[in-house]
């Protein structure tokens, strides 16, 4: 069904073109010229009438007047305009056959007209209105957003005010759908412009919900304050509401405070168990740059429990399914930067280590006078505690905590030999002080712990042009191969203090799929610091050529590994070999891989290959793969079970009016289509909706189907360009 509150939203914008800017007379003067060479004006002194045809302006205190042909009047001030007539003050311009307009009282009059600004078009008769003060009034009038000679969508008034930029007022409106009547409105006002209010709905059916319903209404105050106010009803799941605010402060800052609640009536359809009826959440952001080089940031995500987010707000779990809550401040400096950090845990569902507070002092890479060596270092003090996970199923592990005081300092002398090698050797030290551990979970004791680090980095670059060769398959205009070998040096001698029975470990090193950094202050695992003596091999080549005029990556490749002189428990010599590659064959074609290989077994531990083609705006298709072996190491490093999925997404525009969208994943090791979705989209000239189904096969869970069907505004877009592809399961409203 369409809501006719939300179809009035197309009438409602700024009415007005972009007019280039025309000189205009002196305070007081009108002029009146001919705009060609066929044209002619002349004016009578003695009545004080000027007359104009075959194209002709006026202009007067801002107002431009063109037509076919005209009378002005400089007594009364009435300008009689006839063909192809178009009135522009400022912005704002009305076109018809036939206009009056008064320059000295800056009346408006208009047996019939048109305007408009893509995308509100307004036709109408009878038009009347003041120019200096920017009312109008109409009546018989039609507003779209169809620039077409014939609407499909308009609304038709038989009297309407509109105060461009503010607010249009209909009286005796009604909605019209082609030639059919659809609804009537008696009176209606609402605002203009971009931000105007407006309702957005997605009525569908899923697995876990039932038939559902989620409304919105998007209201705006002024520039500084808007929001949204949320309505859902889930026939499984019951009723849903809750505000979003964002505001504006200026200078001191923006943010955005929301808040969702649902009585569940079914807390159990969700993968976890044990949940009370009354689930909510609620979201604080604030970020603000008050004085030049201080910045102020804090986010606050409570969630009721661990599903809720997982349950009824799809996108924002898949891209963070484990928020954080923190007061964050920073000043900087030429070389140094302040930096005060504050993470309490709301949410003892999520293991978190409190940082309360966190104090960190930077200082960047920077020269020692007027010596060779430069100067690094990074200092931090705070009181750590490391909570860990409250469930239903398991008691959670005994909490620990102790106070901190870190600091590090590094010089470097960086040299280039024969003009191309570029050498850095550094030495620093380390200092960190623990004071003695308190809590259920205290092991560790007062201690302070010395840490010494020295080695260096060597590269090079090189590059070879071939301007001749050419290639139309492969768009190549010439050639131009650079290649950057590189190999750092790390030697870390044993700690006077290492190991999770020594030191309490807050900053941890978390199991990784790439190759985490070998030197200071890149490693920041602090309390996972041990002895290490490794040389990091890399080489990055790079194949470029011009298409369009511009320089363009044709292959882009990075190889790195690392060589472990003295490998610690239960590592390799080497580790596993990295590759990041890119090929771009072709302007519309893109092929990416990432990829771990392992030196000892010769097997590949970790693939991310995907294939774009994305030729025109006709059609598109992205294929991937994404690998992963089991790694079950108990120490850092082992990431537990692996997989092994396919995924593909394609697009396809049928013509004008239609496009098909097909996504799907599929896992290798079970033979499983794990999930499915499928949307069809549909232009309306005014809109475009969507009809989207989707089946998911849950490996923790009974399996899911949703279908959904959304709409958006052209005047009013409910997604960010290419938003719907990018979080597909907005088009199913969460």
């Amino acid at each position: 069904m369409i809501r006719p509150l939300a179809i009035l939203l197309f009438a409602l914008g700024a009415i007005a073109f972009a007019q280039p800017v025309i000189p205009q007379p002196e305070p007081g003067e009108w002029q009146i010229e001919a705009l060609n060479d066929e044209g002619w004006a002349e004016l009578d002194l003695e009545t004080g009438i000027a007359r104009g045809t075959n194209g002709v302006m006026f202009r007067y205190g801002g107002a431009v007047v063109t037509a076919e042909s005209m009378t002005v009047d400089e007594n009364s001030g009435e300008v009689s305009a006839d063909g192809r007539v178009r009135i522009q003050r400022e912005e704002q311009i009305w076109s018809g056959d036939h206009l009056l307009y008064n320059f000295q009282t800056h009346q408006i009059q208009a047996h019939q007209f048109r305007t408009g600004k893509n995308p509100v078009f307004i036709e109408g008769q009878g038009l009347r209105g003041d120019i200096s003060n920017h009312v109008y009034y109409a009546t018989n009038a039609s507003i779209t957003t169809e620039d077409l000679s014939h609407p499909i969508l308009k609304i038709r008034a038989k009297r309407i005010k509109i105060v461009p930029g503010k607010r249009v007022e209909a009286q005796h409106a009604t909605l019209y759908v082609g030639s059919a009547p659809v609804f009537y409105f008696p009176y209606y006002s609402r605002n203009l412009g971009p931000r105007a209010n407006n309702f957005n709905f997605v009525p569908g059916f899923r697995t876990s919900y039932g038939p559902f319903l989620l409304s919105s209404y998007n209201w705006f105050l002024g520039d500084d304050l808007d929001g949204t106010l949320h309505l859902d009803y889930r026939e499984r799941r019951g009723v849903g509401l809750g505000p979003d605010v964002n505001y504006r402060l200026g200078q001191w800052g923006e943010g955005s405070v929301r808040y969702y609640y649902l009585h569940d009536l079914d807390p159990n359809a969700s993968l976890t168990n044990s949940i009370s009826k009354d689930r909510d959440r609620f979201y604080y952001s604030y970020l603000s740059a008050p004085f030049t080089n201080f910045e102020v940031r804090s986010v606050v995500n409570y969630q009721s429990d661990l599903g809720v987010q997982h349950d009824f707000f799809e996108s924002d779990y898949r891209q963070n399914p484990q928020p954080s809550t923190y007061v964050e401040a920073n000043k900087f400096w030429q070389n140094f930067s302040l930096d005060l950090y504050v993470q309490p845990r709301i949410n003892d569902f999520y293991e978190t280590v409190t940082r309360l507070p966190d104090v960190r002092l930077t200082g960047y890479r920077q020269q020692i006078l007027d010596t060779p060596l430069f100067y690094e270092s990074e200092s931090s003090a705070g009181y750590y505690k490391r909570l860990f996970a409250e469930t239903n199923s398991l008691p959670p592990s005994p909490a620990f905590a102790a106070a901190r005081a870190d600091t590090f300092h590094q010089i470097l002398l960086p040299e280039t030999f024969f003009g191309w090698l570029n050498i850095t050797p550094r030495v620093g030290e380390r200092v960190t002080y623990y004071s003695d551990a308190s809590g259920a979970g205290a092991t560790t004791h007062d201690l302070t712990r010395n840490v010494f680090n020295t080695g260096a980095e060597a590269s090079f670059k090189a590059s070879r042009a071939w301007p001749g060769i050419q290639n139309k398959m492969f768009e190549v205009d010439g050639l131009r191969h650079i290649i950057e070998p590189s190999v750092n040096y790390v030697y870390v001698p044993h700690p006077n203090y290492a190991g999770t029975n020594e030191i309490p470990q807050f900053d941890y090193e978390l199991p990784s799929l790439r190759l985490l950094p070998i030197d200071f202050p890149d490693y920041n695992s602090i309390d996972s610091i041990d002895s290490q003596n490794v040389m990091r091999f890399g080489i990055h080549n790079k194949l470029q050529t011009k298409r369009g005029g511009e320089s363009v990556n044709l292959v882009n490749w990075d190889v790195y590994t690392d060589w472990r002189l003295k490998p610690q428990r239960a590592q390799s010599t080497f580790s596993d070999l990295f590759s990041d590659f890119v090929l771009k064959p072709r302007s519309w074609l893109t092929i990416e891989s990432i990829a771990r290989y392992n030196l000892e077994n010769g097997q590949f531990t970790m693939g991310l290959d995907t294939l774009t083609i994305h030729p025109n705006d006709v059609w598109s298709w992205s294929l991937g793969q994404y690998y992963l072996a089991d790694n079950y190491n108990s120490v850092p490093g082992g990431w537990g079970q692996g997989n092994n999925l396919f995924a593909s997404t394609v697009f396809y525009r049928l013509n004008e009016n239609w496009a098909f969208r097909a996504a799907h994943r599929f896992n290798a090791r079970t033979g499983s289509l794990e999930e499915q979705g499928y949307s069809v989209y549909r232009d309306l000239r005014s809109w475009t909706a969507a009809l989207t189904l989707r089946y998911r096969q849950n490996t923790g869970g009974p399996d899911d189907f949703g279908v959904a069907f959304t709409f958006s505004l052209k005047a009013f877009p409910r997604f960010g360009l290419g938003s719907d592809t990018a979080h597909a399961t907005r088009l199913l409203g969460s």
